[in-house]
């Protein structure tokens, strides 16, 4: 970690301009914590990338323009928040040059605000993205990987089962250790050609005027027999992230139980809706007492009606808290690789973190950085043990929806 009495290349000391990014992080509220990985810091690239000399003006400029408001959201429930912690961007090497982006899913281009807000940071960084749908992307990347003619630098997927496809492809090449040592290993592949960005938990949203959480199992196998469920719940079975949950229900339980847990379900009388978010909603208003539905669409509209009686129940290691992630992965091209895995260690700072928390209501991958509202950390969640990019091997799980007549 920069100190101090830091020394420039040149034998000049940069205390100069410390004291600016001190006033700055204490000005913009991000716990400038920062000793994890990051001790090349703003004073020159030390990765595995060549970024020129320092430019210490250039350095704080950027954070002089790195507010921590550049980030966060704004809403009822993120009033009163704590500051961020863990590596800041202060603490990582300077972008520069030119990033080319393959962009899946992406929040409805809430991840490019990110990158504009890195692009202003960094007067020597740009990039073009290529925004698709996940799967699409993946395929692409394939096609491609095959002709030695990768197009982009760094790929961005909505779901590790895309990121996983593109691994078995050959295209990929590792991110560092650097990069990736602040996320918890679930959410890294083991050979670290991905990495988790933003999280998102399976949950069972609840009517707290209608049921007291004690009346929520904590197996969501046990669900359809807990008596105070009956004719009360609903679920979206054509909505992707259920046909994730399912899938990982056939992976930790088996296709026979599986199987019958969709038809219990509906002897129980559960209520389909098109999508999570009305359920969350449907939950808010009393017209459910309870639903499966990922955890930020209750945040989503306890952040525009926070009195609404609305909270998550989370069951404890199997498919109903499973968590999976958008994540990045590098595409082996020997252009801008050093450039594109300290723009990965830039979407895993905690500015970063703090935006993919409070703007899109994801998990964030550091534990430092608080997800919004009560809801627990991400490494206080009990979460199954199960590799994320199985969960790409949809086939059989719509089969099985078909038979139990769920679709």
């Amino acid at each position: 970690m920069t100190t101090d009495d830091d020394t420039r290349d040149d034998g000049s000391t940069s205390e100069r301009h410390r004291p600016s990014r001190r006033r700055f992080l204490a000005a913009g509220g991000v716990a400038a914590t920062g000793a994890l990985a990051g001790c090349t810091g703003l004073f020159g690239g030390g990765d595995d990338g060549d970024y020129g000399p320092p430019d210490y003006d250039a350095a704080d400029a950027a954070m002089e323009a790195m507010a921590i408001s550049e980030f966060q959201g704004s809403g009822a429930i993120l009033e009163g928040r704590p500051a961020p912690g863990g590596r800041s961007m202060e603490d990582l090497p300077n972008l520069s040059g030119e990033l080319a982006i393959y962009l899946g899913g992406g929040e409805g281009g809430l991840y490019r605000d990110l990158f504009d807000v890195l692009e202003a940071v960094y007067p020597d960084f740009s990039y073009t993205a290529q925004p698709k749908p996940s799967s699409e992307l993946a395929a692409q990347i394939a096609e491609e990987a095959q002709t030695g003619q990768l197009q982009a630098d760094v790929f961005i997927s909505i779901g590790a089962g895309s990121l996983g496809a593109v691994v078995e492809e050959g295209a990929t090449r590792p991110l560092t250790a650097e990069t990736v040592e602040p996320v918890p290993g679930a959410f890294v592949e083991p050979d670290n050609n991905w990495v988790g960005i933003a999280g998102r938990a399976r949950a069972i949203p609840y009517n707290t005027d209608q049921l007291d959480e004690s009346d929520l199992p904590d197996s969501v196998m046990d669900i359809p027999n807990a008596d105070p469920l009956q004719n009360a719940m609903g679920w979206a079975p054509t909505y992707g992230a259920f046909q994730d949950f399912v899938t990982a229900m056939r992976l930790l339980e088996g296709e026979d139980a599986t199987l019958q847990w969709l038809e219990d379900m509906q002897a129980a009388g559960i209520q389909s809706y098109d999508n999570e978010f009305l359920i969350s909603d449907a939950v808010s208003t009393g017209e459910l007492d309870a639903g499966f539905a990922n955890h930020y669409y209750a945040m989503r509209v306890l952040n525009g009606s926070p009195d609404r009686p609305l909270d998550l129940h989370f069951t404890r290691g199997d498919a109903g808290s499973l968590v999976n992630v958008s994540g990045a992965a590098l595409l082996d091209r020997d252009e801008n690789a050093g450039l594109a895995d300290v723009f990965v260690r830039h979407l895993l700072s905690a500015e970063a973190q703090e935006f993919f928390a409070t703007r899109t209501y994801a998990y964030p991958m550091l534990p430092g950085v608080q997800p919004v509202g009560d809801l627990p950390t991400i490494d206080e969640l009990e979460t199954p043990d199960i590799d994320l990019t199985e969960l790409s091997n949809t086939g059989p799980t719509t089969d099985l929806l078909t038979e139990a007549g769920v679709l």
